[in-house]
């Protein structure tokens, strides 16, 4: 990508090796040397628009503009002008011709970040501008062709909102041509040292003196923290420690009282035999798994010494792990043994 004046940005760099991780990374790949429309949707914070950079950067496309667009933050009447321009005299205020995004965009890839919040109006324009590659300026008397890649990502579950008829199920199916589904922090709770290690040399090359380290307790309680923000809410995080950071050295007191208090209410679970009795296997398997995690995160996902923590075998612990991720997700414990 580039950036205003040209100067190309470094390549945006997707942080984790859980499988959920490395799979989209390699889809990134796969579609970035196409042109095909790109539906990204996650929760806010797990990196939608960093995936849409990530896809131009690798693209044919990558030295030409990178426009992205917050559909949720513009007022619904300025919206249309922002995205395809306007003619002068077109509406009040309209001195002067004005391009739009889509214009400024040409050539390159647009982002259009929470699609889910443009208006029923515009979403009939939009649907226009992929299925015919032309868009029509307020106030202007014809079309003009665009050579424009679209990536649009939204925090709302499209296809709920097509049921409720709150968005277009045509412009839902053009724009999905290639999902890509963003997962949660808390599902990839493994990447969780690797991104506090990358966020820690981020903000400590802006510090002044000591370098700021996270002490192993305060690790064990981030480890443990659900992070409904996700990667957002740990940078964020991340760079207040940093920056108030006195001695270098970040303790559990340092940390938000949310995530102080958060350990205490995590047990390990204790299953009883009730009147209408109980799955075995099912409650054997909950509390293993619950072992494992708690082994895992002690050794920020080292899997040979979690499984010296359980008395197993490094083999019978992998094995374990890939009947719990299933065989989609098997093959890829290689990869994450990387660093171990």
């Amino acid at each position: 990508m580039s950036t205003p004046s040209g100067v190309p940005e470094p390549h945006p760099t997707l942080i984790g090796e859980h499988p959920l991780i490395q799979k989209i990374g390699q889809l990134v790949m796969k579609v970035a040397v196409t042109d095909a429309t790109i539906l990204i949707t996650g929760e806010s914070g797990t990196g939608k628009e960093l995936i849409a950079r990530a896809i131009h950067s690798a693209s044919p496309r990558t030295d030409r503009p990178f426009i992205a667009v917050n559909c949720g933050a513009i007022p619904a009447e300025l919206l249309e002008s922002e995205m395809f321009g306007h003619e002068r005299g077109s509406f009040t205020g309209a001195i002067a011709q004005r391009a739009g995004m889509f214009q400024l965009a040409a050539g390159g890839t647009i982002f259009l970040d929470e699609v889910g919040e443009m208006s029923p109006v515009l979403q009939v324009k939009l649907l226009r501008v992929l299925q015919d590659r032309e868009i029509r300026p307020v106030g202007a008397d014809r079309a003009m062709k665009v050579d424009v890649r679209v990536v649009a990502a939204s925090n709302k579950d499209l296809a709920q909102e097509v049921e409720h008829g709150r968005f277009r199920e045509d412009l839902f199916y053009r724009l999905q041509v290639i999902p890509i589904v963003m997962p949660a922090l808390r599902e990839r709770r493994s990447d969780i040292p690797l991104l506090i290690r990358h966020f820690l040399e981020k903000h400590n090359r802006k510090r002044a003196g000591r370098p700021a380290r996270l002490s192993e307790e305060a690790m064990v309680h981030l480890w443990e923290h659900d992070w409904p923000g996700n990667v957002r809410e740990l940078e964020n995080l991340l760079e207040r420690l940093v920056i108030l950071s006195e001695d270098g050295m970040i303790e559990v007191e340092h940390l938000p009282s949310n995530i102080r208090s958060l350990i205490s209410e995590k047990k390990i679970p204790r299953p009883t035999l009730g009147e209408d009795g109980l799955d075995l296997n099912t409650a054997v398997e909950e509390f293993e798994n619950r072992l494992i995690e708690e082994a895992l995160r002690r050794t920020k996902g080292n899997k040979q010494a979690a499984a010296r923590l359980l008395g197993l075998k490094r083999t019978t612990l992998v094995a374990k792990l890939r009947r719990r991720r299933g065989p989609d997700e098997a093959g890829d414990e290689v990869q994450e043994d990387a660093g171990e």
